[in-house]
């Protein structure tokens, strides 16, 4: 019987190990490409012919403004995320446990605004961004994202699960709704908070649409939309895009490597 476990978690490993490899092989092709010459493309080459060159042209070349297109990308993603992590657990929390006028209104216009394609909107998101004069501003890549319909609703599925008890508990002791919310509830919340910062994390770190509609000075580039750029002038220099790939993908891949340890 111990003998037939395993070989069954053997295989198992087996299966997963392989599985992983596939997914995983896109990724090495990349970083391959990204460190050997254009002569050396889809053809292997030895350690001697790796190097760092195209990374350093992105850091050095005045055309490429990398580490202002990162830093920008930084305060955007940072930004976006601490708003939803203000501001959708407090709306999920007042449709979750608070009683007022229009709830119920208000709830389904959530969940209906959750099946709109942002598509749908952009041009008018555009349109308010131009009339408020937030075009090539930080503002306008933030502020109309500082929440999600999705992550509302989210969190209400999470504190629907909240035992009032624990909320009545916090009033008998004193506190406020609002201070029992920030001191008893949203603790509680954790493992959905993460899972809303991983997903509010990739979504805004990788978002192309977005910013390419509502910058156009260089400056204000954030990453995605900087090397794009640079994939137009340098699309026969398939090294130096795939370390622009590589530059834009490090970051998720550091998160997802070392954020489930937190999670635990």
């Amino acid at each position: 019987m111990q003998l037939k476990n395993r070989i069954s978690l053997t295989g198992n490993y087996a299966v997963v190990i392989v599985v992983g490899l596939l997914f995983l092989l896109p990724f090495i092709y990349t970083l391959y490409t990204s460190l050997v010459s254009m002569q050396d493309v889809n053809k292997i080459a030895g350690i001697s012919h790796w190097s760092l060159k195209n990374y350093k042209i992105f850091f050095t070349n005045d055309a490429y403004n990398v580490p202002k297109w990162f830093f920008n990308t930084v305060i955007m993603t940072g930004i976006v995320i601490l708003g939803n992590l203000i501001i959708n657990p407090m709306a999920g929390f007042a449709l979750a446990k608070l009683d007022f006028a229009g709830k119920k209104i208000i709830y389904w216009i959530v969940v209906a605004t959750m099946m709109v394609p942002y598509h749908m909107i952009l041009i008018p998101v555009y349109v308010n961004m131009a009339q408020i004069g937030w075009l090539n501003s930080f503002a306008g890549l933030t502020v109309p994202f500082l929440y999600q319909c999705m992550y509302i609703f989210m969190m209400r599925q999470f504190f629907i699960t909240v035992p009032n008890e624990f909320i009545e508990a916090a009033r008998l002791d004193g506190l406020t709704k609002i201070g029992a919310f920030w001191r008893i509830v949203y603790p509680l919340a954790k493992s959905s908070l993460i899972t809303m910062s991983i997903l509010a994390f990739a979504g805004t770190w990788n978002s192309y649409l977005i910013p390419s509609t509502l910058t156009n000075i260089p400056d204000m580039y954030v990453l995605v939309v900087g090397l794009n750029s640079v994939k137009d002038m340098m699309f026969e220099n398939t090294p130096l895009i795939m370390a622009g790939v590589v530059l834009t993908t490090v970051a998720d891949s550091d998160l997802f490597l070392f954020l489930p340890k937190t999670v635990h």
